[in-house]
C-alpha cells in the first residue's frame, strides 16, 4: 500500500509555508481529515494499521483518541481491531475524558492519533487515562513525521520525541519533512507568512 500517494491523491500532502502546533515551520503539511472524510479509504488504512498490531500479539482493550485530530482514525482503528473506542478532549485548555467515558483499573489502551508529531497531544491524553487508572499499551497514528521511531521502521528516535520508549509505536508510513525554528526558517526570511491549517487553526 504506497500511504504517500494515498495522502497526495487527496490533496492532503500540501505544500506551502506552514506554522505547525510546536509552533515550528514547515514547507510540507499533512492534512489527514481530507483522507479520512473518504470512508472507504478510512477503512482501508484502519484495517492495515490493525493488521500490524494484531501481528505483534499486543493486548488491547480500548482504543483512545485525542479530540479533534484523532477521532475518525481512532475509531477506524476501533472498529477495525473489534474494540472500544473513546477520545479525549480539551477542556479551558486541559486534555480530559468526560461524556460519561469510564476506564477500568488495568484496562489497556492503545492511543491513537491521525498523524504522530513529536507524541505531545498523545502523552496528554495517555497522562489522563493512566489518571483513571488504565495502562497505555502503545500508540498508533496512520502517519509518522519521524521524530519517534516506529515500529519496522529504520528511523531512529529524535530528541523531541515524546513517546515512551518502553511501549511500541505502530504508524503505516513515516513522512520526513524539514522543520524550522520561526527565527531560522528560510520560508520566512524570504517573506512569506506562514499559516496553521490544523485543527488548532483553521
Amino acid at each position: 500500500m504506497d500511504i504517500k500517494k494515498i495522502y497526495m491523491d487527496a490533496d492532503a500532502l500540501l505544500e506551502g509555508h506552514f506554522k505547525l502546533s510546536s509552533a515550528n515551520h514547515s514547507q510540507f503539511y499533512l492534512q489527514s481529515a481530507k483522507v479520512l472524510e473518504d470512508p472507504k479509504t478510512a477503512k482501508t488504512l484502519a484495517v492495515a494499521l490493525a493488521k500490524e498490531i494484531q501481528a505483534s500479539g499486543l493486548q488491547i482493550d480500548t482504543v483512545c483518541a485525542p479530540a479533534l485530530g484523532g477521532l475518525i482514525a481512532g475509531f477506524a482503528l476501533a472498529t477495525a481491531l473489534d474494540v472500544r473506542s473513546i477520545f479525549a478532549e480539551r477542556v479551558d485548555g486541559e486534555m480530559n475524558i468526560r461524556r460519561g467515558f469510564e476506564i477500568k483499573k488495568g484496562e489497556r489502551v492503545l492511543m491513537c492519533e491521525d498523524i504522530i508529531t513529536t507524541g505531545g497531544s498523545a502523552m496528554e491524553a495517555a497522562r489522563v487515562v493512566e489518571s483513571l487508572g488504565g495502562v497505555i499499551v502503545g500508540v498508533a497514528a496512520l502517519a509518522n513525521r519521524g521524530f519517534c521511531k516506529r515500529e519496522n521502521s529504520d528511523i531512529t528516535t529524535k530528541a523531541n520525541c515524546k513517546l515512551p520508549q518502553d511501549i511500541p509505536f505502530f504508524a503505516l508510513e513515516d513522512f520526513t519533512f524539514e522543520i524550522y525554528s520561526p527565527d531560522e526558517c528560510p520560508l520566512c526570511k524570504d517573506g512569506s507568512e506562514a499559516i496553521k491549517p490544523g485543527s488548532r487553526g483553521n
